[in-house]
C-alpha cells in the first residue's frame, strides 16, 4: 500500500475551482497508488468510519474533471452507482442514516429545535458493549449544539439525541487535520472506535466551496485512513456518501475496504438506510427503523 507525497501536495494547490490538467492527473496517479483495496477476501470488520460530504450529484462528482481523486478512487475500490439521499435539506438525511427515521423533520433546524428523544445507532453500538466517535471540524468544542463560523450543527447528528447527550459531550469533538488532532490520533494510535461518524466543515464538505475542494480534503484525509494501523490491520471499512444532491438525489458513494475487489460497481438501489444497515450488520447491532426493511450493501461490496 503506497501513499505518496503527491496526494498531500495535491491538496493545497488551488483555492476552489477545477484543477489544472497537469494536476488532475498527478492526482488521479496518486489515487491509484493508494492501493487500499482488494488486499483480503471477506472477514469480520472491527471499524466502520463514515465520511459525509454535501450537495453534489453523482455525476457531478464521479467522472468530473473536478473530482480527480474521489474518481480515481472509486475505480480502484467500490462504487454505489444507484446510491441516493432520502431527503431535502441536509439534517433528515442525516437523522435518516443514524436513526432509521427522519422523524418528520423537513428543515436544518438546531439541536435545541429538534430534539430526538428516539432511538440511535449511537445508543445501540454502547447498549452491545461497542464504542463511537464523531468527529466534526471546526467544531468550537465538544458537542456544539448551534452553529459557529465553518461548523453546522445540522451536519452533526449526534448532538439531536438528547438519550446520548452525555456521551456527546465526550465522544462527538473537534476533529483536528490530517496532521494533529482527534481523528489523527484515533488513527494513528489505533485507538479507533466501532464507528466514526465524519463531518468536514462547510467549505471542505463542497457544501460552500467547490467540488475541487472537497476532492482535495478526501485526498489527504483518505491518504491517513489508509495508513492507519487499524484499516493494515485489515479490520477496517470506509464509506464516502454525499447527503443530498439533485436530480433525483442521486448521490455518489464510494466503498473502501481492504476486502472490497477494485473496480466493484453495484447498480442495486441503495440510501441512507441502506448505509446504516450495512454498519449495523457489520459491528453486530439490531437494525433501526427503515433500516429493517433495508438491503445491506455487504454482498455488494465483499464485506
Amino acid at each position: 500500500m503506497l501513499v505518496t507525497m503527491t496526494v498531500l501536495a495535491a491538496c493545497g494547490n488551488v483555492a476552489g475551482g477545477p484543477l489544472p490538467a497537469p494536476a488532475r492527473e498527478r492526482l488521479a496517479r496518486s489515487a491509484a497508488r493508494l492501493s487500499p483495496c482488494g488486499r483480503s477476501r471477506p472477514h469480520p470488520y472491527h471499524h466502520v468510519i463514515w465520511i459525509w460530504m454535501e450537495n453534489r450529484s453523482y455525476a457531478s462528482v464521479i467522472g468530473s474533471p473536478s473530482g480527480p481523486f474521489q474518481t480515481s478512487l472509486a475505480k480502484e475500490c467500490g462504487l454505489a452507482t444507484n446510491y441516493h439521499g432520502v431527503a431535502h435539506p441536509s439534517l433528515p438525511n442525516y437523522l435518516a442514516a443514524t436513526g432509521g427515521s427522519t422523524f418528520g423533520v423537513t428543515d436544518d433546524g438546531s439541536p435545541g429545535e429538534h430534539a430526538i428523544s428516539a432511538p440511535s445507532l449511537f445508543a445501540d453500538l454502547e447498549a452491545h458493549g461497542r464504542t463511537w466517535a464523531s468527529y466534526e471540524e471546526s467544531m468550537p468544542g465538544r458537542c456544539w449544539l448551534t452553529n459557529q463560523g465553518l461548523y453546522a450543527a445540522k451536519h452533526d447528528p449526534a448532538a439531536y439525541y438528547v438519550g446520548i447527550r452525555p456521551a456527546c459531550r465526550r465522544h462527538d469533538v473537534p476533529m483536528g487535520s490530517p496532521a494533529r488532532g482527534a481523528f489523527h490520533w484515533a488513527l494513528a494510535s489505533g485507538d479507533l472506535a466501532s464507528f466514526s461518524f465524519v463531518t468536514p466543515n462547510l467549505c471542505d464538505d463542497a457544501h460552500d466551496c467547490s467540488t475541487a475542494t472537497g476532492d482535495r480534503w478526501l485526498a489527504a484525509w483518505v491518504a491517513a485512513i489508509v495508513r492507519s494501523p487499524a484499516y493494515r490491520a485489515g479490520s477496517t471499512v470506509l464509506f464516502i456518501v454525499y447527503d443530498e444532491g439533485e436530480p433525483g438525489n442521486h448521490v455518489p458513494a464510494i466503498v473502501v475496504s481492504p476486502s472490497t475487489r477494485p473496480g466493484t460497481r453495484s447498480a442495486t438501489y441503495f440510501d441512507h438506510y441502506s448505509l446504516l444497515r450495512t454498519t449495523e450488520d457489520l459491528l453486530g447491532v439490531p437494525p433501526l427503523g427503515r433500516s429493517r426493511r433495508s438491503v445491506s450493501m455487504a454482498a455488494a461490496f465483499g464485506l
